[in-house]
């Protein structure tokens, strides 16, 4: 059957202060909603999963000082389909838990890898590409598939994949080559030639076909996971979970996985999503989602006066924030931190985050 697990265990250090160790990002209410209010990113994925799937087959993995946090903000998801883990080990690690876990509950599962931190518009375009790239595993079933975005504009943030030959299901290429993220002139070349994809890091494969990647290149992490699936569900699990996590090697998915079957001819595909596509792993991206009043990015209580292309965020509906003759920067209001730079320098805010911790330790982390 076909199954998806929300990748949801980052911290959205870029998105501090507003975005802190014990409140992460996708834990936060920051899309907005027609008519008011708002929802947290990792609620908008568990929709859009639901245009697919059923809830049961819906799968969050996250870190497990999130696990109470994620279980309020949705309340559709399946106790069992919560996977914690202990410590951060990287996407290989994170996706092959997951991958393990739903091997054994359906061990003929196709699965879908997803973030918990796009925003992604319309979401029958994303079903349909997802519903696709699931499609693509029954021509293809030991395929591994990624979803790459139609770009819009020469983006240099994003790592690129290049469509090669056509598959026998439409939308769907073989991959022919995953490039980092490449220099402005490179970017345009990309944009121009049409045969480029931005790499949204969305994927689908059968469970069994990563736990077999997993066995082949990274045979401890293999073995580890094997253990922890190997013990009983519950306590027992749980502990060696415990045990056995903080030790595998940390490693992306992409090295460990995509980037050795990419050697093999036809391993890897990429399947086309034409859809409005948001990344919100900063505060400009995240400015994309807020309302617009006098040329600036704003969300809570704000006047401006003689100011524009700014982004004003504040958690405090009581809390004013006014700004006189200030142009192109980001002002945040949270109860414990203001935090003012221009927007160019935004991509600093987790090196400014470092320099903070450095001086006075975890407390405003």
């Amino acid at each position: 059957m076909r199954h998806a697990v929300i990748m949801a265990g980052g911290s959205g250090t870029r998105l501090w202060p507003l975005s802190r160790a014990e409140r992460p990002k996708q834990l936060l209410d920051v899309v907005a909603e027609p008519g008011g209010g708002a929802h947290s990113l990792l609620a908008e994925a568990f929709t859009r999963l639901e245009a697919v799937l059923p809830a049961e087959r819906i799968w969050v993995c996250t870190a497990a000082r999130y696990g109470e946090q994620v279980r309020a903000a949705l309340p559709r998801l399946r106790a069992d389909r919560l996977v914690l883990e202990p410590v951060a080990r990287d996407t290989a690690n994170a996706v092959g838990l997951t991958a393990a876990l739903v091997a054994d509950a359906d061990p003929d599962a196709e699965l879908a890898v997803v973030s918990a931190d796009h925003v992604i518009r319309p979401v029958e375009r994303f079903a349909d590409a997802l519903r696709t790239a699931y499609d693509a595993l029954a021509a293809r079933p030991r395929s591994l598939v990624t979803l790459g975005i139609r770009p819009t504009s020469p983006a240099t943030g994003f790592g690129y994949v290049r469509r090669g030959g056509p598959t026998e299901v439409p939308g769907v290429a073989e991959a022919a080559a995953f490039v980092e993220k490449p220099d402005r002139s490179t970017a345009e070349e990309y944009l121009a030639s049409g045969e480029y994809l931005w790499n949204s890091g969305m994927f689908v494969w059968r469970a069994r076909t990563v736990l077999d990647a997993l066995a082949e290149h990274l045979p401890e992490s293999a073995a580890g996971l094997a253990r922890v699936v190997a013990a009983p569900a519950g306590e027992r699990r749980t502990a060696v979970l415990a045990e056995v996590f903080p030790t595998l090697p940390k490693i992306s998915v992409d090295y460990a996985v995509l980037e050795p079957a990419a050697r093999e001819p036809g391993r890897v595909l990429v399947a086309d999503l034409d859809v409005d596509w948001l990344d919100v792993g900063s505060w400009p991206a995240l400015a994309q989602t807020l309302e617009t009043a006098g040329g600036n990015a704003v969300r809570g209580l704000s006047v401006a006066l003689d100011a524009a292309g700014n982004i004003v965020f504040s958690d405090d509906p009581e809390h004013l924030v006014a700004l006189v003759g200030l142009r192109d920067s980001v002002v945040v209001h949270t109860a414990d931190v203001t935090m003012v730079c221009p927007v160019s320098d935004a991509e600093r805010v987790k090196q400014l985050l470092a320099e903070i911790e450095a001086r006075h330790g975890s407390r405003f982390s």
